[in-house]
């Protein structure tokens, strides 16, 4: 602990394979929110040289679509066993860089870990289907194929658990990938390339010079990213605001966006919840990573008959969390990522006071000195969902609110602009099975008995409405990273035409 931090990340990032040249000189000083110290001057990528990388990524594209998809699974399981290997280092440097506590920092690269698996395996199964025709002696079926260079912009908050979900399949479907990682977390990239880099020399000739292409710059750097025609696929992980002008981007020139936005996610308790359960779900839903999760749960609909046995009990767990330096041991709730968002917090909180909120927690803890902004999680009473509530505000903020029926309860779920997480919190198969129908939470994910973070790699991940559509990670979000071809054989000697359509000639 005694070690300055910047020490401490150089010695990190050279076990990682960066090299030192690449952390001075620059003029984007990279700073730990952990102390607010500057750990290094990384220099952004020009607009020049973010149009060579895209352009090496399209040249690799040609031809790493020709390698065997199961080859390209074996490139992932070595980029898998690289990611197994520096797990210690690179999870220490994302709490480092972004400030989570350590098992959140080691959680991340395990998740980095466990989709190059699900990947590989994934890398033989990239089946069409054999549909039946209407037309005699012809075989009906479809197809993937590679779609092209990937683009993927990621935010702070998962600085690298994200770009794996979306490279390992894109990798195995056939793409190359162009990276662009947010200004506040560039250093976590810079470690992730080189393990790509030493992947790619276990692998081989094979891997084609630009498979994996880093591109570092503010705005304008992705804006060049998401303008360029030779990128097919965008995956953009960040605020609805960023998201909205993404998506109109990539639709002007027909391309196809993944989008990962805004979350403002709540968790219904009803009468028949397990409170000791629902108290322990809560807690990590709400204070992990400090409220900066996309995911991180921030309404919660409490039944008004378990309403005053549950809020006592939260209360407490609230007043006694510790927070503090993410690197001890036995921290739950490290800092905010800067000034900006607890300003952000500040404002939200105000707001809350003003239409009427009671506000336990929200000050400000001097830890690490004045450049660190470190926080006490915030519960805020509420009698009714006001407009400072149906807003995400990226900070441990937890809103509650009482409710009568299920009902009632789901309408005040669903009436936010986001649509990405939720959990009900019920022993009663009716409630239950209410809530996961056609007319209970219309979000992308809706839990049991859980709370809205900590999704598994398995399952698709994403939301509806503002938070975008898209869909990462398990299930079949494969396709987005390829494109479907339909292919009609005719095995006979005639040529009847579809429909009974006639053209004899």
């Amino acid at each position: 602990m005694t070690q300055d931090l910047a020490t401490e990340t150089r010695a990190l990032l050279a076990s990682l394979g960066v090299d030192p040249a690449r952390l001075d000189g620059g003029s984007l000083a990279v700073r730990s929110p952990i102390t607010g110290e500057t750990l290094a001057h990384v220099r952004e990528t020009t607009l020049a040289e973010a149009d060579r990388e895209i352009g090496r990524a399209a040249q690799a594209f040609r031809t790493w679509r020709q390698v065997p998809a199961p080859r390209r699974g074996e490139f992932v399981r070595l980029l898998g066993e690289e990611l197994r290997r520096a797990k210690a280092d690179l999870g220490r440097l994302v709490s480092i860089e972004v400030g989570k506590v350590l098992s959140e920092g080691l959680g991340e690269v395990q998740e980095m870990v466990d989709i190059c698996d699900f990947a590989v395996g994934l890398s033989r199964q990239l089946q069409g289907q054999c549909l039946p025709s209407e037309r005699r002696d012809h075989r009906l079926t479809e197809q993937w194929h590679p779609a092209g260079p990937v683009g993927v912009i990621s935010a702070f908050n998962f600085p690298v658990a994200v770009w794996s979900w979306n490279a390992a399949l894109a990798f195995v479907c056939g793409d190359s990938v162009i990276w662009k990682p947010s200004e506040k977390a560039p250093l976590t990239a810079l470690a992730v390339s080189a393990l790509v880099a030493r992947a790619c020399a276990a692998f081989g000739d094979e891997a084609p010079d630009g498979l994996a292409t880093l591109i570092i710059g503010a705005r304008d750097v992705g804006e060049a990213l998401v303008n360029d025609a030779r990128v097919p696929v965008i995956s953009a992980t960040g605020s609805t605001r960023m998201g909205r002008d993404v998506g109109e981007r990539v639709a002007r020139r027909f391309g196809k966006s993944i989008l990962e936005l805004g979350g403002n996610n709540a968790s219904i308790v009803t009468p028949s919840a397990d409170l000791d359960l629902t108290l322990r779900a809560v807690a990590f839903g709400a204070m992990g990573t400090a409220g900066q999760r996309c995911t991180t749960l921030r309404r919660l609909l409490v039944h008004e008959s378990v309403y005053d046995a549950l809020l006592p009990k939260l209360s407490a767990v609230y007043a006694g969390i510790k927070v503090g330096d993410p690197r001890e041991e036995d921290t739950l709730v490290g800092p905010l990522i800067d000034a900006d968002a607890f300003e952000a917090m500040k404002r939200a909180l105000d707001a809350a006071r003003t239409a009427g909120g009671r506000v336990h927690g929200g000050d400000r803890i001097d830890i690490n000195g004045a450049e660190s902004f470190y926080v006490r999680p915030a519960l805020v009473e509420m009698t009714e969902q006001v407009d400072c509530v149906r807003e995400e505000t990226f900070a441990p903020i937890l809103y509650v609110l009482r409710y009568s029926t299920l009902e009632e309860a789901i309408a005040i779920q669903n009436d936010v602009p986001q649509g990405l997480s939720s959990s009900i919190f019920a022993t009663d198969v009716r409630e239950i099975e209410q809530y996961l129908s056609a007319t209970g939470s219309d979000c992308g994910i809706a839990n049991v008995n859980m709370g809205t973070s900590g999704a598994e790699i398995g399952g698709a991940f994403g939301g509806e409405k503002e938070t975008g559509g898209g869909r990462e990670s398990g299930s079949d979000s494969w396709k987005a990273y390829m494109r479907r071809q339909t292919n009609a054989i005719n095995y006979g000697r005639s040529l009847p035409l579809a429909q009974g359509v006639k053209f004899d000639v």
